[in-house]
């Protein structure tokens, strides 16, 4: 994911804007990341430079739960 998109990106739930942390970047692209949504607070895995932004019932709980394990301790809010 480019930095840029989180210009136009919002959240797909309440469309307040995401706030973004970056776990690994390489070349510019966020590969591993996360963006978080300022007024509901859900989080939203950037995983292999894709910003998953689907609503909870359509995502890959598997994937996610292995990103989540993953990047823990980068998760505080």
């Amino acid at each position: 994911m480019r930095r840029w998109l989180l210009d136009i990106l919002v959240c797909p739930i309440d469309k307040s804007d995401l706030q973004l942390r970056v776990f690994v970047e390489c070349d510019d692209e966020i590969t591993e990341g996360v963006l978080i949504c300022s007024a509901c607070k859900r989080l939203y895995p950037i995983i292999k430079g894709i910003p998953v932004l689907l609503p909870d019932e359509l995502r890959d709980k598997s994937v996610e739960q292995e990103f989540f394990k993953r990047w823990k301790d980068r998760l505080v809010l």
